[in-house]
């Protein structure tokens, strides 16, 4: 836990399934509430393996009755977070975090497209509500791989003025992020979170339409990847260390374990500061982060080490720790 950070001690106090594998936990803080802003999380403190791990999950809604929301999708290659949460029964009693923000929604815009994949709806849901309320324009683009996914989405229907699109997969319906950029005012800005393939696909047709960078934010997952995760090793030869990376961990999970330092920050990929130097790469690197750019990824010069991960085989890298 980040000692600057406040903690407190929280009650489940109701739990609600959204859809077969997405459900909704309410936790009850314990000592006090701080509303969250639109786009904002809580972390909390889960238990995998028998140790006690953080994970991020978005706030649904405003949260105005001093109880905050959050949405677990079970994940069938879960690095444990999920399926601890969805272990718990109403009552049940966590430690979390106050609110933080990494996917702020700035106001006053003249148009927003709001752009949610899967469980990447979340945060979307919080920032319709918002515009909604103070009577921006915007829509929302909604894609999932079937109807019985689509989590909020009569909740969004009824929201007033909202533009909602889905997009289903297996009903051969797709997305097109180059035709939503076109729809959007010039000055308008479009957010989006999901799956990393969706993340670089926006930034690479944003790019594309020369637009200010600024005008496009984004979150991922922080732990979707191209490949599978499979277990591997990270050797550290400056410590003459090797540590076993398990499925269900991350590269600073595993260090963490092996109690060797490493600094980071935002856990989800996104802020480059538990960025490594990667010596020698023995298989496929799978970065999984949003911080390097395409053309830095190919490289393989360095990896975020609180997402991406190896598809399979060994990474030898340097935490900058030494003997």
């Amino acid at each position: 836990m980040d000692a600057k950070t406040f903690w407190q001690r929280a009650r489940v106090r109701s739990i609600r399934d959204l859809t077969a594998d997405i459900r909704l936990f309410e936790l009850e803080p314990a000592q006090r509430f701080i509303a969250p802003a639109p786009g904002g999380h809580i972390d909390v403190t889960v238990q995998i393996d028998g140790r006690p791990v953080v994970r991020s999950y978005s706030v649904v809604g405003p949260c105005n009755d001093g109880v905050y929301r959050i949405a677990v999708k079970l994940l069938p290659d879960s690095r444990g977070g999920s399926s601890y949460m969805w272990s718990l029964q109403e009552g049940a009693k966590l430690t979390i975090s106050e609110p933080g923000n990494h996917f702020e929604l700035f106001r006053g815009r003249p148009d927003y497209v709001l752009i949610a994949g899967g469980i990447g709806i979340t945060p979307i849901y919080s920032m319709a509500l918002a515009l909604s309320t103070a009577g921006a324009r915007f829509r929302v683009l909604y894609a999932c791989r079937d109807a019985a996914d689509l989590a909020f989405a009569d909740d969004l229907r009824g929201l007033p003025g909202t533009n909602l699109e889905t997009f289903v997969a297996s009903e051969d319906q797709r997305l097109s992020i180059p035709d939503a950029i076109t729809s959007l005012a010039p000055d308008g800005e479009m957010y989006v979170c999901g799956p990393i393939g969706m993340l670089e696909d926006a930034r690479s047709a944003w790019a594309a339409s020369e637009r200010p960078i600024e005008r496009l934010r984004f979150e991922t997952f922080g732990n979707s990847g191209r490949y599978p995760s499979v277990s591997f090793t990270v050797k550290l030869p400056l410590l003459e260390r090797t540590v076993e990376v398990a499925k269900n961990q991350t590269i600073l999970e595993a260090l963490e374990a092996a109690g060797i330092e490493a600094m980071y920050d935002c856990r989800r990929g996104e802020c480059g500061l538990c960025a490594l130097d990667i010596l020698e790469a023995d298989g496929v690197i799978d970065h999984r982060d949003v911080f390097f750019s395409e053309d830095e990824k190919a490289q393989g010069h360095k990896l975020c080490a609180c997402v991406s991960r190896m598809a399979g085989g060994s990474v030898s890298v340097d935490t900058g720790e030494r003997r």
